[in-house]
């Protein structure tokens, strides 16, 4: 690479889009180490490699930057449980691709995972609308991938979003139990699987 290509791509990855990402990632190393409630708009900084000023650039608060780093990354865990899933395949497959791909979502960032459950529900109005957003697109996932015509042999009616919440809810508490008593997240796979068959599984008329 000559020096002239070199300044390019500094350039590139210092443009508004890159210090955006260096600062969601400056946040989620620093949930990672400290926890949200314990993380500072100085340590994200610090972490990030830029300043105080560059990060009210792009967020006005450390709440801000929180919702955005969750945003990207329930974005992100809904279009991999999505493309996981092969229509083709029994319906019980498709269950378990889609929790074994959760599981594995989770346990690549399980501090996260467990700040989304924990810490949003106590922050602003920003936050508690964020996670209300998410809950939303995660149920409509759950009734997108579970309209097919595999689907519609073993079920007789659609799942509703109070069916999908209950499966959403059990889940995320049984991932937040798990962490914060030090176990894996991949420690619950099989039972996460086998609850959501059970619950999604063929529907009485």
């Amino acid at each position: 690479m000559t020096t002239q290509q070199s300044q390019h791509a500094g350039t590139a990855h210092a443009g508004p889009g890159g210090f955006r990402q260096r600062l969601l990632d400056g946040l989620a190393s620093a949930i990672e180490a400290d926890g949200y409630r314990g993380t500072t708009v100085a340590d994200i900084v610090r972490r990030a490699r830029t300043s105080r000023r560059t990060f009210y650039e792009h967020f006005d608060s450390k709440e801000a930057c929180f919702v955005a780093l969750l945003t990207d990354t329930n974005t992100e865990m809904i279009r991999r449980i999505s493309a996981a899933v092969d229509p083709s395949t029994p319906w019980a497959t498709q269950v378990r691709q889609a929790v074994e791909t959760w599981i594995s979502c989770a346990e690549s960032q399980p501090a996260i995972m467990l700040s989304w459950i924990r810490d949003v529900p106590s922050l602003g109005a920003a936050a508690r609308e964020l996670q209300r957003e998410v809950m939303s697109a995660f149920v409509t996932m759950i009734q997108t991938l579970c309209d097919t015509e595999e689907w519609h042999t073993v079920r007789t009616t659609p799942v509703s979003a109070q069916l999908a919440l209950i499966l959403l809810g059990g889940l995320r508490e049984l991932i937040a139990t798990t962490v914060e008593n030090g176990g894996r997240v991949t420690d619950i796979s099989e039972v996460a699987v086998r609850a959501s068959i059970a619950l999604l599984g063929p529907a009485p008329d």
